[in-house]
């Protein structure tokens, strides 16, 4: 669920991250671990933030209005920030906030963090107190398709019909026949969603009782369906779904304008029953015969039914609600409800047909919040987007199909967290729903799902400090996906840049191409081409690891399931096939519950830095795919719990620091340095050019454990022959040790690997140095790069070319291909970001496929280059032709 990033974002500057990563709490080892630097000044609000508050006052400023006379159409006159303060301050940061005229909604003294809602002359004023670090607007972050084929995706009710996913596959991992698509018949071990990737199946096959059992799961995203069959019950039998809540607010400044779901009901909506009128409409209704009641008749939009007014009643004393389901005015006759946690009530609007393959009943659960003495907000929970129930079925879902195929953890249990709706997701509901989340529900680990594209990704913005000091505080590793943004160098997405958060991307078997999508490619296991990488602009190893990222599993039965029709099946209501990195993280997610059961039963206190241990000195590196795609590569659960279980994932912490060269290293905490080498200039502004060889120097500092000096063995893994250090050094307590690590890059194109760091008195990894040196070929003005090739289905090949300052226009072109050849290229700037307009999607910019979909797929130009380095990515789409496609590709510079 990742949002896209467009051209009106590739200006974006986190200038906060310029206060210092020493802001950050970052528990943990070398895995996680950031540079121990001095704050600087800057501007700890951001470009992009101001750039929105300054949209939000041009749309919004000259509408806002009294709330007290009509809440429902209120338009705010504020902003609401989220701050992440100095550590014990933010009690004192909140009174000053108020004493300065603003509002402050929410305050976590554990976390250092305060949001609230600013008048939008206020702004500076709020951001410049001393013990406030860094500054987030709240924004509306946009969905990203997970659909396989986008706009384009084989639906119910397209021009595939309305299937029935009949299909009798046998479940046998790769002996399955894949064209018969799954059903009641097929088994665990399964490509359709191949958790046999991670070792999951075998693990729970040896420890029967570690399917998850005993382990709350944490679900932050669209929302999860509460009557979907796959999530009802554990495999103990236990209620799957414990508990259905939503972390929007009415009181967000982006929650109050976009998400209709809050019904604001004030103290001049109050009315006695049996009969009563309507104070916003007028309309007649009726309703249970007392007092101390209160009704509102507000606009929600209901899969099935559109944007509809809806009755809304709740009685003061205790918060029951009722919901006028059918619209006949008339309360009476439904079903009073109450918040999920307490009785398990879901609500349901309009009743299924069952000669249709939709279902025409849309669930809903309820609550409450009074917002003031006179305002109380009833939400109706209806979920809008398949994502959530799609994302939980991975980690967690039980009999699909109503047979032995499960997600990672059947026995697990789930907590939905909704901050996302049919429009996009409110960052400040990711705040707060967050710290609910490991605070107030009792979860063990949470999943997320969603993020951006940030140009400075170095893991310090306000979101990603507060994410790490939640897990140090309560001991709740959260587990987000890495971003879809695609195969360009630097592309990972925040928040999953918090130092302390294991970000995921997305491989991909030959199994599981074939029977998710009908296609066929040689290599046998490999990472999406959609799967964004790394390194952070600091040089932050990110991704961690990768998990499968795609999935059949559970939606919701009235949204319309997708599916690729190349895989010769259909599927059934309940049922979609998706992708991304929205589907990877599950994936880890899942696996971890696996983990953090079975440490139960043994009696383990599996903690987060134990865990995020276990999982990256053990993760099974993938044959030709570079460090900054698959990061330590494809996670192993059966190799994770043995080094747990054997008490062998304890390490010593070791930091690193490295020098960074990027058009943005300059604004980085300590400038042109980070937490991995990482060198992406051109050749005339501080790079490498190919065939250069140049040391670099990594400083490794031990600063925990044994008094005594520790010896380390150095190996570089996952090169290909460029880089070179030392096999061994001593690494004293406290005392920084300087490594010195040659790079030579044999050919122009990015060059990667892991620098892994491993003490001899221990069997897990103490950490990791991420090492990245692209080498650019030079495009002079007037001139003209070319290359030649040819590209696997389903594969890529990356260019990286350098353009000098004052160029006026790139010109790229792709001849036409083989008449059966559907490949694009697609273009990233020196920041990392996507140069196409519209953002490169599953199905744009390929030649012979949708005649390029919105997108020149022969030629393009980019106007005003930044001078940099460009990389210029060639894919070749699963439905190309041949496995096999040969281009060329050129650029001219103006």
């Amino acid at each position: 669920m990742h949002r896209s990033t467009t051209s009106a974002r590739r200006t974006m500057r986190r200038g906060a991250a310029m206060l210092g990563a020493a802001a950050v709490t970052a528990a943990g080892l070398g895995f996680a671990s950031l540079p121990a630097a001095a704050a600087e000044p800057g501007d700890k609000l951001g470009d992009h933030d101001r750039a929105l508050i300054e949209q939000y006052i041009a749309q919004y400023g000259a509408q806002a209005r009294s709330r007290s006379a009509a809440p429902e159409t209120a338009v705010p006159d504020y902003v609401t920030l989220m701050l992440a303060t100095e550590p014990g301050t933010a009690e004192a940061v909140a009174a000053s906030i108020g004493e300065l005229g603003a509002t402050a909604t929410r305050v976590e003294p554990d976390f250092g963090y305060v949001k609230a809602n600013v008048p939008f002359g206020l702004v500076d004023a709020v951001v410049a107190i001393d013990d406030v670090l860094l500054a987030d607007a709240d924004e509306l972050l946009l969905y990203e398709d997970t659909r396989p084929d986008g706009d384009q995706t084989a639906t119910l009710g397209g021009g595939n019909g309305a299937g029935k996913g009949k299909g009798k596959g046998n479940g046998h991992g790769g002996k399955q026949d894949p064209a018969a698509g799954p059903s009641e018949r097929t088994r665990d071990d399964n490509a359709y969603m191949p958790t046999n990737e991670t070792g999951s199946v075998s693990f729970k096959q040896r420890n029967r009782t570690a399917d998850g059992r005993g382990i709350v799961v944490g679900v932050m995203d669209s929302g999860v369906d509460p009557t979907h069959p796959a999530l009802q019950t554990t495999t103990t039998g236990e209620p799957k779904l414990i508990d259905s809540v939503t972390g929007t607010s009415p009181l967000n400044f982006i929650d109050l304008l976009f998400d209709d779901t809050w019904h604001l009901q004030s103290t001049y909506a109050s009315v006695t029953g049996p009969e009563f009128t309507d104070p916003v409409t007028g309309n007649q209704w009726t309703g249970p015969a007392e007092s101390g009641l209160r009704a509102t008749n507000e606009a929600q939009i209901i899969p099935g039914l559109g944007n509809v007014r809806v009755g809304v009643l709740s009685r003061d004393s205790d918060g029951t609600v009722w919901v006028d389901t059918d619209f006949d005015h008339d309360f009476t006759d439904e079903t009073p409800l109450r918040p999920y946690a307490e009785d398990g009530s879901v609500g349901v609007f309009g009743v299924d047909d069952p000669a249709t393959e939709i279902s025409e009943a849309v669930p809903f659960t309820v609550q409450t919040m009074d917002m003031t003495a006179t305002i109380r907000a009833v939400n109706l929970n209806v979920i809008t987007v398949a994502h959530g129930t799609h994302v939980a079925g991975i980690i967690a879902g039980n009999s699909l199909f109503g047979g032995d195929m499960d997600g990672q953890a059947p026995g697990a249990q789930i907590v939905s967290m909704r901050a996302c709706h049919q429009l996009g997701c409110s960052s400040a509901a990711l705040n707060d729903g967050m710290i609910d989340l490991a605070t107030d529900y009792g979860v063990d680990v949470v999943n997320m799902s969603i993020g951006g594209s940030p140009a400075l990704n170095a893991g310090t913005s306000a979101q990603e400090l507060i994410y790490n000091r939640v897990i140090a505080e309560t001991g709740v590793q959260l587990i987000i996906s890495a971003g879809n943004s695609g195969s360009g160098t630097n592309t990972h997405g925040a928040p999953s840049g918090a130092a302390s958060v294991i970000s995921v991307g997305a491989s991909v078997s030959k199994d599981t191409y074939l029977a998710d999508y009908g296609a066929e490619v040689k290599k046998r296991m490999d990472v999406f081409p959609f799967s964004s990488r790394g390194p952070l602009e600091d040089g932050g190893f990110k991704p961690e690891i990768v998990a499968p990222g795609a999935a059949i599993s559970s939606t919701p039965a009235w949204i319309a399931s997708s599916w690729v029709a190349d895989a010769g099946y259909e599927l059934p209501a309940g049922y979609s096939m998706m992708n991304g990195t929205s589907m990877a993280a599950p994936q880890a997610t899942g696996a971890a519950a696996l983990l953090l059961s079975a440490a139960e039963q043994r009696g383990i206190d599996l903690d987060p830095v134990t865990l995020r241990t276990a999982f990256m000195s053990t993760a099974d590196r993938i044959d030709d795919v570079p460090v900054i795609a698959q990061g330590r590569g494809l996670i192993d659960v059966p190799a994770a719990w043995k080094l747990i279980e054997k008490g062998d994932a304890g390490v010593d912490v070791i930091t690193a620091s490295a020098p960074v060269c990027t058009v943005l290293s300059d604004r980085l905490a300590t400038p042109n340095t980070g937490r991995g080498l990482f060198n992406g200039c051109a050749p005339d502004a501080g790079g490498q050019a190919a065939g250069e060889s140049r040391d670099y120097t990594v400083t490794l500092t031990r600063t925990t454990g044994s008094e005594r000096p520790v010896k380390v063995h150095l190996d570089v893994v996952g090169d290909d022959g460029t880089f070179r250090a030392p096999k061994h050094v001593d690494l004293p307590l406290g005392v920084p040790v300087e490594v010195k690590v040659t790079a030579k890059p044999r050919s122009a194109g990015v060059h990667s690997a892991e620098l892994r760091i491993d003490a001899k008195n221990t069997k897990a990894l103490e950490g990791s140095v991420m090492l990245s040196v692209t080498a650019a070929d030079v495009l002079a003005a007037g001139g003209t790069w070319q290359a030649s090739g040819s590209v696997d289905r389903n594969g890529v090949a990356v260019y990286t070319v350098a353009v000098p300052e004052g160029a006026s226009a790139l010109t790229v072109t792709m001849p036409e291909l083989a008449a059966d050849s559907q490949v694009r290229w697609w273009a990233f700037d020196p920041e990392g970001l996507s140069a196409e307009v519209p953002v490169q999607g599953t199905i744009s910019c390929y030649q012979h496929y949708y005649d390029g979909y919105d997108c020149d797929p022969y030629t393009r130009t980019y106007e005003a280059p930044e001078a940099g380095v460009w990389e210029f990515v060639v894919e070749a789409r699963r439905t190309t032709g041949t496995l096999r496609n040969a281009y060329e590709l050129s650029a001219t510079l103006q």
